[in-house]
């Protein structure tokens, strides 16, 4: 199994094209750090974005504002593995907190609690 680690910004920076409304982050901003981000192969970016327009994945900007709902915090990670998204946050309370979704439906699948 290849696991597609992908760049936070790259994603989001494909995901908002495709949508009228801004990304939502519980009014906190989502930021990654360029040096931290891995490289995103053009042709991993443009099947996400292509999915996306097909209305085959949800956005991640929509993933993004249901995570940020659910546990505020600040988003360390963002990964696309087969067909679920899976997005860590930093919680207030110095929790990381690692979300599964299913990248067709948008639903929470699993949320894990990291050691």
């Amino acid at each position: 199994m290849r696991l597609r680690t992908l760049a936070l910004l790259s994603l989001a920076a494909i995901a908002q094209p495709l949508t009228a409304s801004p990304p939502a982050a519980g009014g906190r901003a989502v930021t990654a750090a360029p040096a931290e981000a891995p490289v995103l192969r053009q042709r991993d970016h443009e099947r996400v974005r292509d999915a996306v327009a097909r209305g085959e994945m949800v956005p991640l900007e929509t993933i993004l504002a249901d995570a940020q709902r659910r546990h505020p915090g600040r988003v360390l990670e963002v990964e696309l593995e087969h067909d679920e998204y899976e997005v860590e946050i930093l919680g207030a309370d110095g929790v990381v907190r690692e979300l599964e979704y299913d990248a067709r439906t948008g639903e929470l699948l699993e949320v894990e609690v990291e050691d």
